[in-house]
């Protein structure tokens, strides 16, 4: 293995008994460049052409009273993959708000568990207080990678080969671009959304091919809310109202308290892709909050949404949790707040919705093969979280036509992350390909990255590639293509057929 460290950085983190600044989270601090990655079993494929990105949180500085995971600044690893060869990179984003807190040294910005006074200079998102990390999210749209902040920000654009940064997008709003924008492969558009606490509380934009900014909307709602993840179909947005949000009294006093209204529904909007508030179709479900979705595609007069349906979405306390950390703890626990794997079908003619559960086990972090992204599909493949602990040790791939499953556990002592769908050159089908994914293995203080063949599911991984150092968990990640980003890719194809 061929390994240059590009840069150390200097932090002041002091991890004590802190459940995520240790073990599978002990932050990063340094960047390297890496070739020839040591093959530890198995073989590399040579059926495969692209680059796995994944977003983590690594803080460099101490929090200001009390650390959440989702506070820490944002790092995209790359590994990539061609000729059966791998090459490995990773980097810190570079946000306006970690460039200000290197030059202080210290901490400028309250987090999540952190009173919001408590922040030295204005900050970002809806929160309105926080430190726009950029740490959440990780796409690749029009030929660059774009990572987003889940409570909005500006989004940070680097090369998804070399992760050398550009800039933020100059189209984004300023309301900011939330996490888990959609990228259609079939259009090149993304679609993003946004939201705030003040009116109408929520946005809707399209993003063309060509990076340009082509439509955004209002999406009027009732008041501030907590939408974090959004759906597409060939021909329409779907956003949602959740019963999951601020306690509004409490806001007007500059309190940021979650509550779940049990009483309340769940709300649906149902936009055309290039439509108003006008158009919007509204439905109502049973009282939820999700954090993810699957898909969604269109049947007859049907839209048909598949994502992960929290049946306690307002856990208990952790118990054993350090003191002041009962609730992070439990809002990190997929088994607390029980996300099943879950379908809803809103009728476009009749205005009803239908719902149904899909499956019965804790699953989350569901990937999908993204040629079939807002189209009818068949298989999808969800992460299995280990119990009271936000890393995963396995995974689960629904054929969603027969209700079969397959599940992958890895061994003992080895935590994994989401897993994006990889195609096989020249695949054949929906499910010819891998799945792909950075592993922490706590036995032997190492990272590694793994394929799994989807047709060969339970078998266990392919081949295991030995990566420099040890990388910490995180949250979102995405495959791209080498032919949608080497030499202009979408951009180019865009400018030939223009």
């Amino acid at each position: 293995m061929s390994v240059n460290v590009v840069k150390r950085f200097r932090g002041n983190i002091t991890a004590g008994d802190h459940p995520y600044l240790q073990g599978p989270w002990a932050p990063l601090h340094e960047e390297i460049n890496a070739d020839e990655l040591v093959v530890l079993e198995g073989q590399v494929p040579t059926d495969i052409d692209g680059v796995y990105l994944r977003n983590t949180q690594n803080p460099l500085h101490q929090a200001l009273e009390r650390y959440h995971p989702f506070d820490g600044d944002g790092m995209v690893h790359m590994a990539s993959f061609r000729d059966g060869k791998v090459q490995y990179r990773n980097r810190f984003i570079k946000t306006k708000g970690m460039l200000a807190e290197i030059e202080s040294g210290e901490r400028l910005w309250a987090g999540l568990m952190e009173d919001p006074r408590l922040s030295k200079r204005p900050g970002w998102g809806a929160h309105g207080a926080l430190k726009d990390a950029s740490s959440t999210d990780v796409v690749v749209h029009a030929g660059k990678a774009l990572t987003t902040y889940y409570q909005c920000g500006e989004g940070y654009r680097m090369d998804p080969l070399t992760l050398e940064e550009t800039e933020t997008p100059p189209w984004s709003p300023e309301d900011g671009i939330s996490a888990h924008t959609k990228v259609d492969v079939h259009t090149g558009e993304m679609l993003f959304f946004n939201y705030s606490k003040q009116p109408p509380y929520m946005h809707y934009g399209v993003v063309d091919r060509s990076d340009s900014l082509v439509h955004y909307t209002p999406v009027p709602l009732p008041g501030p809310r907590l939408p974090h993840d959004m759906a597409f179909t060939e021909n329409f947005a779907i956003l949602n109202d959740f019963p999951l949000h601020w306690d509004p009294e409490l806001l007007e006093r500059g309190k940021h308290v979650v509550r779940f209204y049990k009483d309340k529904p769940s709300r649906f909007a149902v936009i055309p892709r290039r439509g108003g508030p006008e158009d919007i179709q509204w439905f109502e479900a049973d009282p939820t909050f999700v954090l993810h979705f699957l898909n969604a595609y269109e049947e007859g007069d049907e839209v048909v949404l598949d994502g992960y349906f929290q049946e306690n979405p307002m856990p208990t306390n952790y118990e054993g949790a350090l003191p002041g950390y009962e609730r992070m703890m439990s809002y990190l626990d997929q088994y607390k707040m029980g996300s099943k794997l879950h379908r809803w079908r809103f009728n476009l003619k009749t205005g009803k919705t239908r719902e149904e559960r899909l499956d019965e086990r804790i699953l989350e972090f569901g990937m999908i093969n993204q040629k079939y992204g807002g189209r009818p599909y068949r298989y999808g493949y969800s992460a299995v979280q280990v119990p009271g602990w936000f890393v995963f040790n396995g995974y689960v791939k629904h054929d969603m036509q027969t209700g079969e499953s397959w599940q992958l556990q890895l061994p003992e002592g080895e935590f994994a992350s989401e897993a994006p769908f990889v195609p096989r050159i020249n695949a054949k089908d929906e499910d010819d390909g891998y799945l792909v994914t950075f592993v922490t293995n706590e036995n032997t203080g190492k990272s590694e990255v793994i394929l799994i063949d989807s047709k060969d599911f339970e078998a266990g991984p392919v081949c295991r590639v030995q990566l420099p150092h040890q990388i910490a968990a995180g949250t979102h990640s995405c495959w791209a293509n080498g032919v949608d980003f080497r030499d202009g890719g979408i951009l180019a194809r865009a400018a030939m057929e223009g």
